[in-house]
């Protein structure tokens, strides 16, 4: 496959709306004009790489109609890149098509608009209450293995709690161990830590031992 390929659909789409199109003006792959508008670029590539993204960017400084071309994907994992990768020029203010090459099918799937990103206020939140909730810095930035939440610190605390003091009312160990949702989190139990003795009385079980003596090692 060359990028060649991708030209003559590419130009074939862009005159079937008005467009003239001339090829390889200057340091751009297609330039397209109709009328006094601004011309539309594109820049043709057999596959999405930063090179072809900093070459749409720079050409942004040209015009506001920046498009990025590429062969069509095929398969569910090559789908889930591309989308990624439309996403991405979303957010860079660049239009996307893709080309089927066996019938020269073009299909835009962004157009080169500015791109203004909706906030989630409950994803913030959880961020903030996440991020207040831990205590200290128990994680090594970047890592890929275990990550020690707020969650497991809490229920660390409430662990040492009953290891030192044995079965305990869940009010006793909210307290001692300065976990608020500690009698909750016993009763929930989603690490399989703690065990039930009595209503409202919890004691560590042996998986919340091992925990506990991991985390102290």
């Amino acid at each position: 496959m060359r990028e060649t390929d991708l030209y003559a659909p590419i130009k074939a789409w862009l005159e079937a709306q008005g467009f003239e199109v001339k090829s390889e003006v200057g340091a751009v792959d297609v330039m397209a004009r109709r009328g006094d508008d601004d011309p539309v670029i594109v820049e043709l590539k057999t596959g999405f790489t930063l090179k072809l993204l900093q070459q749409a960017v720079a050409r942004q400084s040209i015009s506001d109609w920046v498009y990025v071309a590429v062969p069509r994907w095929s398969g569910k994992a090559a789908w889930r890149m591309f989308k990624g990768n439309v996403g991405l020029c979303k957010r860079l203010g660049i239009g996307v098509l893709s080309v089927r090459l066996e019938d020269g099918h073009v299909q835009a799937h962004c157009d080169p608009v500015e791109f203004r990103p909706r906030k989630s206020k409950p994803r913030k939140g959880a961020l903030l209450k996440e991020f207040d909730r831990r205590r200290g810095d128990p994680n090594a930035g970047g890592t890929r293995g275990a990550i020690t939440t707020a969650y497991k610190q809490e229920s660390l605390r409430c662990a040492a709690y009953l290891a030192e003091h044995g079965a305990s009312k869940g009010a006793d160990v909210a307290k001692g161990a300065e976990v608020a949702a500690a009698t909750r989190m016993m009763r929930d139990n989603h690490l399989g830590w703690f065990v039930k003795v009595a209503i409202g009385v919890y004691d560590l079980g042996p998986e919340g031992q091992a925990a506990l003596a991991a985390s102290q090692q």
